[in-house]
């Protein structure tokens, strides 16, 4: 698997008919129609807005819209064997679109108890341990029972990608070591491995996933969750 980092500098986007020009506008905002609060100004004086989608700066330069991307990482579309390879491949992305607003709202609840946690110390972090970590992990519990095999299997992959940690890790972190020991033999009832990390070279599963991730990010068909490029992809 390959992975292209490609630095872009003013991408120019022109129209090249009235009805591309109208998608376009959909597509990346109208200047029109930018509120004042969400203009900024460059070092160099120029006026632009962050498009949250794009990741990116859009410019206005005598009319025609300039996007300026930072970097774009790129992936390499995992090489198919077969026609199952490519249904398999078309059937995770469904499963990742379904599971992806529930894990958003996993991970920032935990990493919002996990910074407070952070803060405190003594008797203040275990009360708040205490007040916290039920509501937490009921509500991974709920999330879990509410997904199929193969979406459980793809938010433990998530979660795993953007914390580091397993899911399994994580219980154990919220509810103690009985509690995850017990939650990972009702996932592997359900063949979903709650203990095994992300990695996407020894994986083909998690090798698709990435490719995922990486162009519906970049196509803007998901939104970004802060720290998603600090997963670096290594070959051991």
């Amino acid at each position: 698997m390959k992975i292209y980092k490609i630095s872009f500098s003013l991408l120019l986007f022109f129209a090249v008919f009235a009805g591309a020009q109208t998608q376009d506008s959909l597509v990346i905002g109208d200047f029109k129609n930018i509120p004042p609060s969400k203009l900024k100004t460059d070092a160099e004086g120029n006026k632009y807005y962050f498009d949250e989608r794009l990741q990116a700066r859009v410019y206005d330069v005598n009319g025609e819209k300039v996007i300026e991307m930072d970097e774009l990482r790129l992936i390499n579309k995992p090489r198919f064997n077969n026609q199952l390879d490519r249904n398999y491949y078309a059937f995770l992305n469904k499963k990742l679109v379904r599971v992806y607003p529930l894990f958003l709202e996993a991970l920032q609840q935990y990493r919002e108890i996990e910074q407070e946690m952070n803060r405190l110390s003594g008797n203040q972090r275990r009360q708040y341990v205490r007040q916290r970590q039920n509501l937490l992990a009921d509500q991974y519990e709920a999330q879990m029972r509410d997904l199929t095999t193969s979406e459980g299997q793809v938010f433990a992959k998530l979660m795993n990608r953007a914390t580091g940690k397993t899911v399994y890790d994580i219980i154990r972190e919220l509810r103690g070591g009985w509690s995850a020991f017990w939650w990972n033999v009702k996932g592997n009832i359900a063949e979903v491995d709650l203990k095994k990390p992300y990695d996407p070279y020894r994986s083909r599963e998690d090798e698709f996933i990435e490719s995922l991730l990486l162009s519906n990010w970049n196509f803007g068909y998901l939104p970004t969750y802060p720290g998603y490029k600090d997963f670096v992809v290594k070959k051991n």
